[in-house]
């Protein structure tokens, strides 16, 4: 065996031109082989010499019409080791046109020598197609490294590599692709198709047996297969969902190949298997986007992105460069985020010659003169602000700098928005600003509270403002809620499959803890489309499905990893889940409305929720207390003016900033 990789190695490495130069005389030699057996087929052994020695010129005829014609088709362009059914379809035609015209010549040079049988062209024709192709065919086998006709796939001639055994869910055209990429790449061995399909059901395809999925058990049980990998990229979410619940129950590790637009965009292969998209178990599709709403406030016009180099806002970014911007501002305070979104966004335009102008800015949104600035200097007709501190347990225990990003830096913006005469003000919020129990979610819904406010101001005197000017508005701010996003940083999926990684255990808060689902860009776009419905002051809401139970996601991820969950029930089970308790300020489960005043929008999955607000002159002064509060380190204070101001505010437990903690415990020595 080491001897024949030697060999395959040695051939795989040669200069182009030499494996053409073989394969032209190795051609050249299979003519002459077909010209002859199509004597001996026609006339028999014995009858054949005579006939041989009066046509010898067709030995020299066939193979000039031959080969000119095989270099013009292009036989000689195919790899060898991807040769597919479109290099069949060549040979067949380069063949079935080399034949015709040595018929051409037969039949012409026959009436003034000797007469040939005409049946000795057809045979010459089927026996070229069956060695050119067949040769190819097996010598792709012996470069895949699965030589010999691929013997394991032959009864009585199995024999086992040692690679992990996969069932392919999906016999189409992406499985059959799959498993040649398997077989190509040696990490995983195919062992059998499952296919819905009972037209196919118990037939072999690429050499392989397919299963129905009612008989998956037998199927395990037969080829010992360890993994599924789903190759239904066409299915929707709610069908994925289906074969993704039915798959539970069965002891496999369950991955996945990726969606038609992944493959056609280039960002992925067919043979990048990944986790189970988690999307997947929420079995929700995504509702079009309307490109009216989506062009509306971006294209042709200047838009700045706060927040550019996070989750959500680096979507935002990825969305409305396609939509073709005139500029985008990509405004970020964190160096390494602002590099790694402005370098996929150059690579994009290079890519496409995008005709858009990329700013990467550093700056925080607590520099209101620096905002203003850039908005002034480059014309921002749109903000997109999704800078804020989102995740619950580190805004409870940093409170100032929670207060300090998610309102000040929110009404910062908004002024200068206000100030620079930009068009539309758009703000990324949360589910938590509604009826919060944690300083996040509070801050969030103060930030709602003072776009609401200065939307109704037709002239408002901004806050600071010692000159108390009166500044004209022609700002249209808007607001859009939705829950947690798929992917985010500090999501809980991340998490889940780092601790299966370890071997456990997943940690979730709550047996009863729930959460609403939504993808990335599914968020991205809404956010999008809802900012350009806004009249002014509007909080548009996502429709997030269900909510969804976390620990019964995390006994899924683990099901789907092809393990199960050890419990008093199960006790020999792989993988505990243990629950640790609710996190200072968090909720068993979120809302997304403060009131049940809602009402539709033209898209289906866009509410508008019209809810009560404080007017601008006094929530100035409530902010102005916030900020001398913050100066003093008066958390007491903070509280109160959280609990005044927001509605439905009910701190969880008592305040703690670990920096005021520390102060107390040093005071008290």
């Amino acid at each position: 065996m080491v001897k024949y990789d030697r060999l395959r190695h040695t051939l795989v490495s040669l200069p182009r031109r030499y494996k053409r130069m073989i394969q032209v005389v190795t051609d050249l030699l299979l003519v002459w082989v077909a010209l002859w057996m199509a004597f001996v087929v026609r006339l028999g052994v014995e009858e054949t010499i005579e006939p041989l020695r009066n046509n010898l010129w067709i030995f020299i005829a066939a193979p000039v019409i031959a080969v000119p014609l095989f270099i013009r088709f292009g036989m000689y362009r195919a790899v060898m080791r991807y040769f597919g059914n479109d290099a069949l379809v060549t040979i067949f035609k380069a063949v079935t046109m080399s034949s015709l015209l040595l018929g051409i010549v037969v039949y012409w040079y026959s009436n003034h020598q000797v007469v040939i049988p005409r049946s000795i062209i057809f045979n010459y024709w089927w026996l070229s197609l069956l060695m050119l192709g067949g040769l190819r065919l097996f010598m792709r086998q012996y470069f895949m490294g699965d030589w010999l006709l691929a013997t394991q796939h032959v009864p009585f001639t199995n024999r086992d590599r040692g690679l992990p055994k996969v069932a392919i869910y999906g016999a189409g055209s992406a499985g059959n692709q799959l498993v040649a990429a398997l077989r190509m790449g040696k990490m995983m061995e195919p062992v059998a198709f499952i296919d819905d399909d009972p037209s196919i059901s118990d037939r072999t395809i690429a050499g392989l047996h397919v299963y129905l999925p009612e008989r998956i058990q037998h199927m395990i049980d037969v080829t010992e297969a360890q993994e599924i990998l789903l190759a239904v990229p066409s299915a929707t979410r709610a069908r994925r969902r289906e074969i993704l619940a039915f798959l539970q129950s069965f002891p496999l590790h369950v991955r996945s190949v990726p969606g038609f637009m992944d493959l056609a965009s280039g960002r992925v292969k067919v043979d990048d298997i990944q986790e189970v998209d988690i999307a997947d178990l929420l079995g929700r599709d995504a509702v079009a986007a309307q490109p009216d709403l989506l062009e509306h406030c971006i294209k042709n016009q200047s838009i700045l992105v706060t927040g550019a180099g996070g989750s959500i806002g680096s979507e935002l970014c990825r969305q409305i460069l396609k939509l073709q911007p005139t500029t985008l501002i990509l405004f970020e305070h964190s160096e390494f985020n602002l590099y790694s979104i402005a370098s996929e966004l150059e690579e994009v335009i290079r890519r496409t010659s995008l005709a858009v102008n990329l700013l990467p800015m550093l700056g925080t949104i607590r520099n209101q003169e620096h905002l203003l600035d850039v908005m002034k200097t480059w014309k921002v007709n749109t903000v997109y602000h999704a800078a804020a501190y989102k995740h619950v347990p580190m805004v409870e225990h940093n409170i100032a700098e929670g207060v300090m990003n998610n309102v000040l830096g929110t009404v910062n913006t908004a002024q200068a928005a206000l100030q620079a005469g930009v068009e539309n003000f758009v703000l990324v919020s949360t589910d938590k600003a509604v009826r919060p129990t944690n300083v996040m979610g509070s801050t969030k819904r103060l930030a709602e509270m003072a776009l609401q406010a200065l939307s109704k101001e037709l002239a408002p005197v901004l806050l600071g403002d010692t000159a108390n000017i009166a500044r004209v508005n022609k700002t249209r701010f808007t607001m859009v809620r939705f829950g947690n996003v798929l992917g985010s940083s500090g999501s809980v999926i991340p998490l889940f499959h780092k601790q299966i990684k370890a071997g456990g255990p997943l940690t979730v808060t709550h047996p009863k803890i729930t959460r609403y689902f939504m993808t990335i860009p599914e968020a991205a776009s809404l956010v999008i489309q809802a900012g350009s419905m806004g009249r002014g002051g509007d909080v548009f809401v996502l429709d997030m499905g269900e909510p969804v139970r976390i620990a019964e996601l995390a006994e899924k991820i683990i099901h789907l990893s092809g393990l199960s969950v050890r419990s008093e029930k199960n006790p020999h089970g792989d993988i505990t889940i243990e629950f640790t308790g609710l996190r200072p300020g968090e909720k068993l489960y979120e809302e997304l409305l403060i009131g049940d005043n809602v009402v539709s929008t033209r898209h289906p999955m866009i509410m508008s929720a019209h809810e009560d607000f404080v007017p601008w002159e006094t929530l100035k002064g409530y902010l102005s207390e916030l900020i001398e509060a913050l100066r003093k380190d008066d958390y007491a204070q903070v509280r109160q003016l959280l609990r005044k101001t927001v509605s439905g505010y009910t701190p969880d437990g008592e305040i703690v900033d670990w920096i005021h903690q520390k102060r107390r415990s040093k005071s008290d020595l």
